[in-house]
């Protein structure tokens, strides 16, 4: 048999019960807290589904970028010497000023860099010249004169000269090219190079153009 002094006597019930409250109480904390880590879960990534889809909806509509338009208004001819009002004069210079304007849609600057035009007669290379590099504004135009010099020897070569010219009217083609980019924020930067390929008929007495027909290419 145990003494008494072996005896232990038992925990009072008022511990046990306080015991159990601790417990409860730290698996409520816990449970809580798993709780209000899930709803901070949710609603972080709410928020970020709701941006990403702002994000999105901005790119493929007021930030979508669109082609720009480049458009040849006018040209001008300078030192143009003819004889007998027919032909051009041999080795006098001869050039041409186009008056170019680039459109740009975008809602965000275009900056292009040199410009190159290539005029032609009849499928003959005529002139050639590169314009400045600039930007055009965002929803703006801007404009810019390009001058091409003229290859007199080459324009006297082609057998329909003397006729177009007594007519009053010229036939020429212009092919331009404008590499340039749009960037928008920081998470679009789109390369573009605009080309533009015109037939048009140059009135020599008014030197005005007096028919265009152009078509536009873009590469991305």
């Amino acid at each position: 048999m145990l003494s008494p002094e072996q005896v232990r006597p038992l925990a009072p019930a008022a511990e046990r019960v306080s015991s159990d409250e601790d417990e409860a109480a730290l698996l409520y904390r816990k449970i809580r807290r798993r709780r209000c880590l899930k709803i901070c879960g949710c609603i972080t990534a709410l928020v970020l589904l709701t941006i990403i889809t702002l994000i999105l909806v901005l790119v493929f509509t007021v930030f979508r970028v669109k082609d720009p338009v480049i458009k040849m208004n006018n040209i001008t001819v300078t030192q143009l010497e003819l004889i007998n009002n027919t032909i051009p004069r041999p080795g006098v210079n001869m050039s041409l000023i186009a008056d170019v304007s680039v459109k740009n849609p975008n809602y965000a600057s275009f900056k292009f860099k040199n410009t190159t035009t290539t005029l032609y007669y009849h499928g003959l290379v005529i002139g050639e010249a590169r314009g400045p590099p600039g930007q055009s504004k965002a929803r703006r135009t801007a404009r810019m004169n390009i001058t091409v010099d003229i290859i007199t020897d080459r324009l006297l070569s082609a057998p329909n000269l003397t006729q177009e010219i007594s007519s009053g009217l010229l036939d020429l083609n212009a092919y331009s090219r404008l590499p340039g980019r749009v960037k928008i924020l920081v998470i679009i930067n789109r390369h573009i190079t605009v080309k533009m390929n015109c037939t048009l008929s140059f009135n020599l007495t008014s030197q005005d153009i007096s028919d265009q027909k152009c078509k536009q290419s873009v590469d991305l």
